[in-house]
């Protein structure tokens, strides 16, 4: 009776080692190399699957989730003979788990590798200056060439980010004066561009201010130009209307006699304002001789009146 239960004890335990040999169940996003008798057999997916037991072993377990992987800082020589010390971050997915399990022995020690002396390769191509501003060529640049190599593992490089660009103490003490000598170059020259314009504007202010002047003045030039025509133009129309009305006035009855007596006055009247003027008076012989000099000043009127106008000439014959 011991002898039968010892055995069945080992019955069952051998049964459920079969079963845990035989039995396996595969998570999500995970893949399984199966290898039968040492050689590549099948690559199980995730769900329940069943080996065939001391024959079928498990022999490669991957994960199909992408992944990132730091890449160590390392020591970058640029274009310029500057070192700088560069580290990344690297993202990769397994696509094919028989290429990453057969195609090379560490995929991610191998993708590391290459990931680190294509990044040099890279940065030695660029100056200093630029290897800030150029960080994303430099991530594609290195992203392609890695893609290349592990294609033929199994391996998809997806991307590749650089952390840290960090240049020598004494590189960076100069590039802080740089930018600072930079900024007040930036500030003279925005100063000096301020006070250009400022000058330019005021210069163009004084122009137009001449200009407008100048304008304004040749206007009140010409309107008082032809404000003072507008008034010669009305005495000489008065003046003409006043010497026709005189001249129908003396062809009138009595206005030769209102003439004489015109005369008389005025003769009068300017011979006694002589010795206001002057203390020198030049006084004609015939000084008492009036009417003498009435009788000369209406002969010259009458010679003047006897004179005929001038003739317009008139439209040509047809």
């Amino acid at each position: 009776m011991e002898g039968a239960l010892v055995v069945s004890l080992v019955i069952a335990v051998l049964a459920l080692f079969v079963v845990y040999r035989t039995a396996v169940v595969v998570p999500q996003q995970s893949a399984y190399v199966v290898e039968r008798l040492g050689r590549y057999h099948a690559t199980m997916n995730a769900g329940f699957h069943i080996l065939v037991p001391f024959v079928d072993v498990i022999r490669y377990r991957h994960t199909l989730k992408e992944s990132a992987h730091d890449i160590a800082a390392q020591v970058c020589i640029t274009r310029d003979n500057v070192q700088v010390g560069v580290d990344g971050v690297l993202y990769l997915k397994v696509l094919n788990p028989e290429r990453a399990s057969y195609g090379i022995s560490d995929y991610l020690f191998a993708i590391t590798q290459l990931a680190q002396t294509t990044l040099r390769s890279e940065v030695g191509k660029i100056d200093l200056d630029r290897t800030f501003e150029e960080r994303t060529t430099i991530n594609i640049s290195v992203v392609s060439e890695l893609d290349k190599a592990s294609e033929a593992w199994g391996v998809k490089v997806l991307r590749y980010e650089i952390k840290n660009i960090q240049p020598p103490a004494d590189v960076l003490a100069a590039m802080e004066k740089q930018m600072r000598a930079e900024r007040e170059k930036r500030a003279v020259v925005l100063t000096s561009e301020g006070v250009r314009d400022a000058n330019v504007n005021t210069a163009e202010g004084a122009k137009q201010q001449v200009i407008k002047a100048s304008e304004a003045t040749r206007q009140q030039q010409i309107n008082e130009a032809e404000g003072q025509a507008q008034a010669i133009l009305a005495v000489a129309t008065a003046t003409a209307e006043g010497i026709r009305r005189v001249a129908d006035a003396i062809r009138t009855d009595g206005g030769m006699e209102a003439v004489q007596l015109r005369v008389a006055e005025q003769y009068v009247e300017q011979f006694g304002n002589l010795a206001k003027n002057t203390t020198s008076v030049i006084v004609p012989a015939t000084v008492s001789d009036l009417a003498g000099m009435i009788a000369a000043a209406m002969k010259v009127f009458g010679s003047v009146a006897a004179t005929p106008p001038p003739r317009t000439p008139g439209p040509p014959a047809r």
